[in-house]
Protein backbone atom coordinates (compact mmCIF):
# COMPACT_ATOMS: atom_id res chain seq x y z
CA UNK A 1 0.00 0.00 0.00
CA UNK A 2 2.73 2.16 0.84
CA UNK A 3 4.54 1.65 -2.47
CA UNK A 4 1.39 2.25 -4.34
CA UNK A 5 0.83 5.87 -2.39
CA UNK A 6 4.20 6.74 -3.11
CA UNK A 7 3.84 6.16 -7.00
CA UNK A 8 0.66 8.29 -6.75
CA UNK A 9 2.54 11.13 -4.99
CA UNK A 10 5.31 10.59 -7.57
CA UNK A 11 2.66 10.98 -10.30
CA UNK A 12 0.60 13.99 -8.83
CA UNK A 13 4.29 15.99 -8.65
CA UNK A 14 4.90 15.15 -11.75
CA UNK A 15 1.71 16.38 -13.05
CA UNK A 16 2.02 19.98 -11.00
CA UNK A 17 5.60 20.02 -12.72
CA UNK A 18 4.16 19.90 -16.08
CA UNK A 19 1.25 21.93 -15.45
CA UNK A 20 3.52 24.64 -14.31
CA UNK A 21 5.82 24.62 -17.27
CA UNK A 22 3.13 24.74 -19.17
CA UNK A 23 2.17 27.75 -17.72
CA UNK A 24 5.29 29.42 -17.61
CA UNK A 25 5.67 28.61 -21.43
CA UNK A 26 2.36 29.94 -21.96
CA UNK A 27 3.76 33.28 -20.41
CA UNK A 28 7.03 33.28 -22.56
CA UNK A 29 4.61 32.62 -26.13
CA UNK A 30 2.11 35.46 -24.74
CA UNK A 31 5.14 37.60 -23.95
CA UNK A 32 6.96 36.70 -27.15
CA UNK A 33 3.39 37.72 -28.91
CA UNK A 34 3.47 41.04 -27.28
CA UNK A 35 6.83 41.68 -28.01
CA UNK A 36 6.55 40.72 -32.11
CA UNK A 37 3.04 42.74 -32.05
CA UNK A 38 4.88 45.63 -30.74
CA UNK A 39 7.72 45.37 -33.03
CA UNK A 40 5.33 45.22 -36.26
CA UNK A 41 3.31 47.88 -34.82
CA UNK A 42 6.23 50.04 -34.44
CA UNK A 43 7.44 48.92 -38.12
CA UNK A 44 4.31 49.48 -39.77
CA UNK A 45 3.92 53.21 -38.56
CA UNK A 46 7.42 53.88 -40.93
CA UNK A 47 6.58 54.77 -44.50
CA UNK A 48 9.59 53.42 -46.94
CA UNK A 49 9.60 55.14 -50.34
CA UNK A 50 11.62 54.36 -52.90
CA UNK A 51 13.70 56.80 -55.64
CA UNK A 52 16.27 57.05 -57.95
CA UNK A 53 17.59 60.05 -55.67
CA UNK A 54 19.48 61.60 -58.98
CA UNK A 55 16.11 62.92 -61.07
CA UNK A 56 15.93 66.16 -60.18
CA UNK A 57 13.89 68.36 -59.39
CA UNK A 58 11.67 65.55 -58.63
CA UNK A 59 14.36 64.06 -56.18
CA UNK A 60 18.56 64.19 -55.30
CA UNK A 61 21.54 63.08 -53.78
CA UNK A 62 23.02 65.50 -51.11
CA UNK A 63 26.01 65.22 -48.65
CA UNK A 64 23.57 67.26 -45.81
CA UNK A 65 19.83 68.20 -44.23
CA UNK A 66 19.91 71.35 -45.67
CA UNK A 67 16.44 72.56 -46.61
CA UNK A 68 15.24 69.79 -44.66
CA UNK A 69 16.32 66.81 -46.96
CA UNK A 70 15.96 63.52 -45.28
CA UNK A 71 19.14 60.83 -45.06
CA UNK A 72 18.84 57.77 -47.18
CA UNK A 73 18.70 54.25 -45.50
CA UNK A 74 21.90 52.94 -45.35
CA UNK A 75 23.95 56.01 -46.64
CA UNK A 76 25.54 59.06 -44.62
CA UNK A 77 23.97 61.14 -47.93
CA UNK A 78 20.35 63.04 -47.95
CA UNK A 79 17.84 62.76 -50.44
CA UNK A 80 15.95 65.91 -51.55
CA UNK A 81 13.29 67.70 -53.91
CA UNK A 82 9.79 67.71 -54.83
CA UNK A 83 9.56 63.69 -54.18
CA UNK A 84 10.91 64.03 -50.83
CA UNK A 85 8.85 67.03 -50.22
CA UNK A 86 6.13 65.38 -50.61
CA UNK A 87 6.95 62.10 -48.81
CA UNK A 88 7.67 64.08 -45.87
CA UNK A 89 4.20 65.66 -46.48
CA UNK A 90 2.19 62.61 -46.68
CA UNK A 91 4.14 60.83 -43.89
CA UNK A 92 3.46 63.92 -41.33
CA UNK A 93 -0.36 63.55 -42.55
CA UNK A 94 -0.25 60.07 -41.55
CA UNK A 95 1.33 60.60 -38.35
CA UNK A 96 4.01 58.26 -39.66
CA UNK A 97 8.16 58.30 -39.94
CA UNK A 98 10.01 58.49 -43.02
CA UNK A 99 12.14 56.29 -44.25
CA UNK A 100 13.93 56.99 -48.13
CA UNK A 101 15.68 53.82 -49.78
CA UNK A 102 17.72 55.08 -53.05
CA UNK A 103 17.13 52.59 -56.19
CA UNK A 104 17.72 52.70 -59.49
CA UNK A 105 14.92 53.54 -62.35
CA UNK A 106 14.60 49.67 -63.49
CA UNK A 107 14.38 48.64 -59.47
CA UNK A 108 11.82 50.37 -58.15
CA UNK A 109 9.02 48.89 -60.03
CA UNK A 110 10.40 45.61 -58.36
CA UNK A 111 11.19 46.54 -55.05
CA UNK A 112 7.30 47.42 -54.43
CA UNK A 113 6.42 44.08 -55.73
CA UNK A 114 8.45 42.34 -53.22
CA UNK A 115 7.53 44.30 -50.37
CA UNK A 116 10.72 45.77 -49.90
CA UNK A 117 9.29 49.31 -50.03
CA UNK A 118 5.64 50.55 -48.98
CA UNK A 119 5.81 52.82 -51.95
CA UNK A 120 7.49 54.39 -55.06
CA UNK A 121 7.63 58.17 -55.11
CA UNK A 122 9.55 58.94 -58.22
CA UNK A 123 8.07 60.81 -61.11
CA UNK A 124 6.21 57.89 -62.49
CA UNK A 125 3.94 58.68 -64.76
CA UNK A 126 0.44 56.04 -64.46
CA UNK A 127 0.65 54.21 -67.39
CA UNK A 128 -1.68 51.09 -68.50
CA UNK A 129 1.56 49.05 -68.36
CA UNK A 130 2.61 49.95 -65.55
CA UNK A 131 -0.98 49.50 -64.00
CA UNK A 132 -0.58 45.41 -64.85
CA UNK A 133 2.18 45.82 -61.89
CA UNK A 134 1.43 48.07 -59.40
CA UNK A 135 -1.28 49.72 -58.41
CA UNK A 136 -1.16 53.42 -58.05
CA UNK A 137 -2.41 56.42 -56.06
CA UNK A 138 -4.31 59.60 -57.74
CA UNK A 139 -2.08 62.03 -59.30
CA UNK A 140 0.19 64.05 -57.16
CA UNK A 141 1.92 65.74 -59.96
CA UNK A 142 0.82 66.89 -63.57
CA UNK A 143 3.47 66.49 -66.04
CA UNK A 144 3.82 68.49 -69.01
CA UNK A 145 5.63 67.85 -72.14
CA UNK A 146 8.31 70.38 -73.05
CA UNK A 147 11.98 70.09 -75.26
CA UNK A 148 15.18 71.18 -74.28
CA UNK A 149 17.71 72.50 -76.84
CA UNK A 150 20.77 74.97 -76.86
CA UNK A 151 19.99 78.43 -77.10
CA UNK A 152 22.31 78.29 -80.70
CA UNK A 153 20.63 75.39 -82.14
CA UNK A 154 18.82 75.74 -85.87
CA UNK A 155 15.95 74.33 -83.67
CA UNK A 156 15.50 77.17 -80.86
CA UNK A 157 13.04 78.66 -82.88
CA UNK A 158 10.79 75.45 -83.10
CA UNK A 159 7.08 76.51 -82.53
CA UNK A 160 6.05 72.76 -82.89
CA UNK A 161 6.57 69.01 -83.11
CA UNK A 162 7.22 69.54 -87.18
CA UNK A 163 10.04 71.63 -86.28
CA UNK A 164 12.10 69.83 -84.99
CA UNK A 165 12.17 66.99 -88.02
CA UNK A 166 15.55 65.74 -88.98
CA UNK A 167 17.30 66.42 -85.43
CA UNK A 168 19.09 64.11 -83.35
CA UNK A 169 17.29 63.06 -79.67
CA UNK A 170 17.27 61.03 -76.90
CA UNK A 171 15.75 60.42 -73.74
CA UNK A 172 15.65 58.66 -70.77
CA UNK A 173 14.96 55.34 -70.96
CA UNK A 174 11.34 54.10 -70.11
CA UNK A 175 9.95 56.93 -70.33
CA UNK A 176 6.89 57.96 -72.38
CA UNK A 177 9.45 60.87 -73.40
CA UNK A 178 11.50 57.95 -74.96
CA UNK A 179 9.00 55.94 -76.34
CA UNK A 180 6.09 58.05 -77.25
CA UNK A 181 6.95 60.80 -77.59
CA UNK A 182 10.04 60.81 -79.95
CA UNK A 183 8.80 58.44 -82.70
CA UNK A 184 6.06 61.04 -83.32
CA UNK A 185 9.40 63.52 -85.02
CA UNK A 186 9.69 63.04 -88.89
CA UNK A 187 12.92 61.91 -89.85
CA UNK A 188 14.51 62.15 -86.42
CA UNK A 189 17.70 60.38 -85.56
CA UNK A 190 17.11 58.91 -82.23
CA UNK A 191 19.70 58.12 -80.31
CA UNK A 192 19.78 54.91 -77.67
CA UNK A 193 17.98 55.74 -74.53
CA UNK A 194 19.88 57.25 -71.27
CA UNK A 195 20.10 55.70 -67.73
CA UNK A 196 19.02 58.59 -66.14
CA UNK A 197 17.69 62.30 -66.35
CA UNK A 198 21.43 63.83 -65.73
CA UNK A 199 22.65 61.85 -68.08
CA UNK A 200 19.91 62.61 -70.90
CA UNK A 201 21.36 66.32 -70.50
CA UNK A 202 24.94 65.84 -70.40
CA UNK A 203 24.29 64.59 -73.92
CA UNK A 204 22.48 67.69 -75.09
CA UNK A 205 24.74 69.25 -73.97
CA UNK A 206 27.82 68.14 -74.69
CA UNK A 207 26.63 68.56 -78.15
CA UNK A 208 25.66 64.26 -78.90
CA UNK A 209 22.19 65.29 -79.95
CA UNK A 210 20.30 68.62 -81.11
CA UNK A 211 17.44 67.86 -78.10
CA UNK A 212 16.22 65.71 -75.85
CA UNK A 213 12.16 65.48 -74.76
CA UNK A 214 11.33 66.23 -71.22
CA UNK A 215 8.28 67.28 -68.68
CA UNK A 216 8.41 70.43 -67.62
CA UNK A 217 9.97 70.41 -64.01
CA UNK A 218 12.93 68.63 -65.84
CA UNK A 219 13.07 71.47 -68.34
CA UNK A 220 12.65 73.99 -65.94
CA UNK A 221 15.79 72.06 -63.87
CA UNK A 222 18.11 71.57 -67.15
CA UNK A 223 17.68 75.95 -68.25
CA UNK A 224 18.92 76.60 -64.66
CA UNK A 225 21.27 74.20 -64.64
CA UNK A 226 23.08 74.70 -67.99
CA UNK A 227 22.63 78.90 -69.03
CA UNK A 228 23.18 77.62 -72.35
CA UNK A 229 19.80 75.83 -72.54
CA UNK A 230 16.45 76.81 -73.80
CA UNK A 231 12.53 75.18 -73.26
CA UNK A 232 10.44 74.58 -75.93
CA UNK A 233 6.84 74.24 -74.52
CA UNK A 234 4.37 73.29 -78.03
CA UNK A 235 1.14 72.43 -75.40
CA UNK A 236 -1.73 73.95 -76.65
CA UNK A 237 -1.07 74.50 -80.27
CA UNK A 238 -2.11 72.26 -83.35
CA UNK A 239 1.78 70.74 -83.04
CA UNK A 240 1.90 69.60 -79.70
CA UNK A 241 2.88 65.70 -78.92
CA UNK A 242 0.24 63.58 -78.82
CA UNK A 243 0.15 62.36 -74.99
CA UNK A 244 -2.87 61.05 -73.22
CA UNK A 245 -3.52 61.65 -69.54
CA UNK A 246 -2.24 58.40 -68.44
CA UNK A 247 0.97 59.86 -69.75
CA UNK A 248 1.36 63.05 -67.85
CA UNK A 249 -0.64 62.21 -64.67
CA UNK A 250 2.16 61.28 -61.97
CA UNK A 251 1.17 58.88 -59.10
CA UNK A 252 2.57 57.34 -56.14
CA UNK A 253 2.87 53.23 -57.33
CA UNK A 254 2.12 50.81 -54.47
CA UNK A 255 1.97 46.98 -54.29
CA UNK A 256 -1.12 45.40 -56.06
CA UNK A 257 -4.55 45.21 -53.34
CA UNK A 258 -2.99 47.06 -51.04
CA UNK A 259 -5.99 49.46 -50.93
CA UNK A 260 -5.44 50.49 -47.06
CA UNK A 261 -2.42 52.35 -48.29
CA UNK A 262 -3.98 53.22 -51.29
CA UNK A 263 -6.79 55.13 -49.53
CA UNK A 264 -4.44 56.65 -46.78
CA UNK A 265 -2.39 58.10 -48.89
CA UNK A 266 -4.80 59.74 -51.14
CA UNK A 267 -7.19 61.37 -48.54
CA UNK A 268 -4.11 63.27 -48.06
CA UNK A 269 -3.53 63.90 -51.89
CA UNK A 270 -7.34 65.22 -52.40
CA UNK A 271 -7.35 67.75 -50.02
CA UNK A 272 -4.29 69.13 -52.37
CA UNK A 273 -4.73 70.95 -55.95
CA UNK A 274 -2.68 71.15 -58.83
CA UNK A 275 -1.52 74.84 -57.98
CA UNK A 276 -0.22 73.11 -54.51
CA UNK A 277 1.88 70.67 -56.63
CA UNK A 278 2.95 73.62 -58.82
CA UNK A 279 3.98 76.05 -55.58
CA UNK A 280 5.94 72.77 -53.62
CA UNK A 281 7.67 71.93 -57.81
CA UNK A 282 8.44 75.55 -58.32
CA UNK A 283 10.14 75.48 -54.57
CA UNK A 284 11.94 71.91 -55.74
CA UNK A 285 13.89 73.60 -58.83
CA UNK A 286 14.90 77.11 -56.48
CA UNK A 287 16.70 74.73 -54.26
CA UNK A 288 18.21 71.96 -56.35
CA UNK A 289 22.44 71.59 -56.16
CA UNK A 290 22.84 72.38 -59.75
CA UNK A 291 20.46 75.59 -59.89
CA UNK A 292 22.57 77.24 -57.35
Amino acid sequence: MRSIRTNSNLIRRAAMAMLVGAAALAMTACGGKKEEAAANSSSDNVLTVAMECSYAPYNWTQSDSSNGAVQIKDSKDYAYGYDVMMAKHIAEELGMELEIVKSDWDSLVPAVQSGKVDCVIAGQSITSERLQSVDFTVPYYYATIVTVTKADSKYAEAKGVKDLAGGTCTSQQNTIWYDTCLPQIEGANVLAAQESAPAMLVALESGKCDYVVTDMPTGKAACAAYKDMVLLDFTGTEDAFEVSDEDINIGISIKKGNKELQDKINSVLEKMTAEDFDKMMEEAIKVQPLSK
